[in-house]
């Protein structure tokens, strides 16, 4: 299926009213939107009340030439690319044209054909730039591509709902607590979008300056303000033909709030500064972790832009509710870091998952990928062991039980060896006794303050338990051997 061309939009002028006529038919007979002005003072006037892919100007005109209108156009919107036509045609005025930006040259009298394969290049060099954009974007962010790692019914669930939702062109209100992967989210809502091309435009509502979110997110018109030192566009802007993701949406200061829904709901938007709207093409996907019902009860947000934002919802599953996840997470971290890891290796021991399957993970994905980071600094081999796990999992290592859970223990040389009974025969074969698990544990207490001479902290520490831990344990050895817990621990 052939993906549809978005229209070009192109503001053409030129003195002369015959090709005005021309144009007006001709241009959006050819798919484009135009915009046909009579002289370079009425060029300028629509340049600043909408955004444009292409601007055609005639190199002479009355009042002001086509170069002073090109000099503008580079000062107000340097992404608009210009096409100079004339019926003066000279090596000067060509070296000049180009010299100054212009795209193309073309002279009169030229024919639509001429036209027609110009404002062609102008798409193909546009969405080349889109794409570059969109993938130096995705260079920069730390997750990569927009895969979603896990298997478990949570994440099922929110695959199939992002797959059905990223078709359509609707709002959507990503879910979820700090550290599930919002941004990954809305990322694979715009890559399995129409939209995908465009470029995918992400900002952090709450990590912006108040004084600056409004110039950040509609641009601002030069002498705005102070410091607005030069015509900037906004990142509605330039999000066209894309998606904007607005991350923590419930930080967008309250003043902010009615200029967002205007936005989109109208399409269109307003520099600081400036009395004209600028007509733009943005999906819009924004994320919080607040619950935003709450904060229109105490009037911090508005309802009818939460009515407008969530047109779609994807709520994300904290990682504690999907630790099935966990394997194919910490194998999707290791391989990222390492991929040249042959695809049969080992990547971690099952006491090290057991102790990460233990963990609350208050920081979700965020903080696993952290602590597979922080293992895979201290191993020099792999698999990872739960000494390159970080400190702070010591509590859930204790929550692991010892490994295998039953195990059999040989006759050591301290035993008493059995001797037979006078004038018995052969001894019988001597039965391996299971131990308990609480028989494992005490063992492995009494021997680390053998080896530590003591030192209860080291041993506490060395086990991945609490000192308070620690005691309590001597004190049931010892209540259940009738000693001291002072004696338990000689």
């Amino acid at each position: 299926m052939t993906k549809p061309v978005r229209p070009m939009r192109i503001l053409f002028a030129d003195d002369e009213m015959s090709l005005q006529e021309l144009m007006r038919i001709e241009l959006p007979r050819l798919g484009h939107e135009a915009t046909v002005c009579p002289d370079g003072r009425t060029a300028l006037a629509a340049l600043d009340r909408t955004s444009y892919d292409c601007v055609i100007v005639d190199l002479d005109m009355p009042g002001m030439g086509g170069m002073e209108v090109i000099a503008r156009v580079r000062e107000v919107a340097p992404d608009t690319e210009a096409v100079i036509i004339t019926g003066k045609s000279s090596l000067e005025s060509a070296v000049g044209a180009l010299r100054q930006g212009v795209f193309d040259y073309l002279t009169k009298p030229c024919k639509l054909a001429e036209i027609q394969a110009v404002l062609e290049r102008v798409r193909k060099k546009r969405e080349l730039t889109a794409r570059l954009r969109a993938l130096e974007g995705r260079v920069r962010r730390a997750e990569g591509a927009s895969q979603l790692v896990g298997g478990s019914q949570g994440l099922e669930s929110v695959r199939r709902l992002v797959a059905r939702v990223a078709a359509s062109d609707s709002s959507v209100l990503v879910r979820g607590e700090t550290g599930t992967g919002k941004e990954l989210i809305a990322r694979a809502i715009h890559d399995g979008s129409p939209r995908a091309a465009g470029p995918l435009v992400a900002v952090n509502c709450g990590a912006l300056p108040e004084h600056l979110v409004e110039s950040e997110l509609f641009g601002h018109r030069k002498g705005a303000f102070t410091g607005a030192d030069e015509h900037r566009a906004g990142l509605f802007e330039v999000a066209d033909g894309g998606t904007l993701f607005l991350d923590e949406i419930g930080e967008l200061p309250r003043s902010l709030q009615p200029r967002l829904l205007r936005a989109l709901e109208s399409g269109e938007i307003r520099r600081v500064g400036d009395n004209h709207p600028v007509t733009v093409d943005v999906r819009v996907v924004c994320a919080t972790h607040r619950s935003l019902e709450e904060m229109v009860a105490s009037a911090a947000f508005r309802e009818d832009l939460l009515f407008r934002i969530n047109t779609f919802e994807v709520a994300i599953p904290p990682l504690r509710e999907r630790l099935d996840d966990i394997p194919s997470l910490v194998g999707h971290f290791v391989r990222k870091a390492r991929p040249q890891l042959p695809a049969e290796a080992d990547v971690i021991e099952p006491a090290a998952l057991a102790v990460l399957a233990a963990h609350h993970w208050p920081g979700n994905v965020r903080e696993l990928a952290n602590c597979i980071e922080h293992a895979l600094v201290l191993c020099d081999a792999l698999p990872l062991t739960v000494d390159h796990l970080p400190a702070r999992l010591g509590s859930s290592r204790a929550r692991v039980p010892p490994t295998p859970a039953v195990v059999t223990l040989p006759q050591t040389a301290a035993s008493p060896p059995t001797l037979p009974a006078v004038g018995a025969g052969t001894p019988p074969a001597r039965e391996s006794k299971p131990v308990s698990l609480r028989e494992l544990e005490m063992q492995a207490i009494l021997d680390g303050l053998q080896r530590n001479h003591g030192n209860k902290p080291r041993t506490a520490e060395e086990l991945g338990i609490s000192l308070k831990t620690l005691y309590n344990k001597l004190h049931q050895l010892a209540d259940s051997q009738g000693i001291g817990a002072g004696d338990a621990a000689a």
